[in-house]
């Protein structure tokens, strides 16, 4: 059974990759899943039976049993919707994981943010989360639509702006630092904290056309989005 929809989401990730699992582990715990994680499927239904996931993330080249192998063990014990990364891109690999009832496919290497809106777009059809619209003072962002509001009026973004401009504001109130910006927005290997400050300053410049400042800096740290004291924030 899953947890009710105003509890955060639980995701299994397995993923042999000590550096990508940990990068994945951290960006899911970042927007608010609580994670479990494995290096291979050993010990996969003990950690499903205590963590009772509402997601599973499986690579498909482990040591040991495959992900398509776990996909089998996890869709015969529970109905926990699977996410399969892997390196293999070839159609009959493809193939293999939908006929095993994968609800996505992404093969490596891959942007962290686009990891993230397959999660939650399997997650919402799974009726696990909702659609995401935020609210902060005067500004609304629709994730799902791509459509951003200050003050009543649509303010046209570039993608990566909107991708920075959501994470923000799934983050209202929390001082973000430029390398888990960085990691976000743009990925795991991306190591220009210059790219942060630019896309920043284009974001504040098309937002305070129609009101005050909502994105602060924190000097020495990063960046926090929130509402001007005495404002509304949702």
């Amino acid at each position: 059974m899953n947890a009710p929809a105003d509890t955060p989401a639980r995701v299994l990730l397995v993923e042999d990759d000590e550096t990508l699992r940990t990068v994945v582990a951290d960006a899911l715990r970042d927007n608010g899943y609580v994670v479990a994680t494995l290096a291979d499927g050993e010990r996969v239904l003990e950690v499903v039976s205590g963590h009772r996931p509402d997601l599973a993330i499986l690579d498909v080249m482990l040591p040991g049993r495959s992900g398509f192998e776990l996909a089998r063990v996890l869709r015969g014990e529970a109905d926990i919707p699977v996410v399969f990364v892997t390196a293999r891109d070839g159609v009959d690999d493809r193939l293999t994981g939908f006929d095993l009832g994968a609800d996505d496919y992404l093969v490596k290497p891959f942007e962290l943010a686009e990891l993230l809106a397959r999660v939650r777009a399997v997650l919402r059809r799974s009726g696990r989360l909702s659609a995401s619209v935020i609210q902060v003072s005067d500004l609304v962002v629709d994730e799902d639509a791509g459509v951003v509001v200050r003050a009543g009026r649509p303010v046209d973004l570039t993608a990566t702006e909107l991708r920075l401009l959501t994470y923000l504001a799934r983050n209202r109130g929390r001082v973000l630092s430029k390398t888990q910006i960085l990691t976000q927005v743009w990925g795991y290997d991306a190591y220009d904290p210059n790219l942060v400050e630019a896309f920043v300053s284009g974001l504040r410049r098309k937002m305070e056309v129609h009101g005050d400042r909502l994105i602060h800096t924190v000097r020495g740290i990063g960046y926090r989005l929130s509402a001007p004291p005495g404002a509304p924030s949702s």
